[in-house]
């Protein structure tokens, strides 16, 4: 990006893995476990994440078809103009958590999504991250990040 001169985007500078607190006495978590360590902890997450990230809401709600679905945490970035969808997985990643997250994205880009803003990023966030995966599934605006509990 230097070498061309480009700005970097917000999720070119979200650190990996993101350290999030552990308050319980296990490392074998679950991923509302993983949630709520988050949501205790909410102002340093964002900041570990980087530059313009608000919290907008968890498990939050929408509506496909005739059936609800739940995203783990939305956010919105700021200064890229943009939703951000936020997926916690317990395991390692893997190639269905992709099709999930697309779905959500889809959803928010088609119905909270303005012209003017600029089209929603998707984070995974991890156990364990798995390149192979990552290489034959991904797009631009989906990423993966790895989670450390301390």
């Amino acid at each position: 990006m230097l070498i061309k001169k480009e700005e970097p985007k917000a999720e070119d500078l979200i650190k990996n893995p993101i350290l999030i607190k552990n308050t319980y006495d296990t490392n074998n978590i679950t991923e509302k476990m993983l949630k709520g360590l988050i949501l205790e902890n909410i102002d340093n997450f964002l900041k570990q994440l980087g530059v313009g990230f608000t919290y907008v809401g968890n498990e939050y709600p929408i509506k496909i078809g005739d059936r609800y679905y739940y995203i783990d945490i939305l956010l919105y970035n700021i200064k890229d103009n943009k939703y951000v969808v936020l997926e916690l997985k317990n395991t390692e990643l893997k190639k269905e958590h992709f099709g999930q997250i697309k779905t959500y994205m889809n959803y928010i880009d088609k119905n909270l999504k303005t012209a003017e803003q600029n089209p929603t990023l998707g984070i995974i966030l991890c156990k364990k991250d798995n390149r192979f995966i990552f290489e034959y599934v991904t797009n631009d605006n989906v990423i993966d990040r790895e989670y450390a509990l301390v």
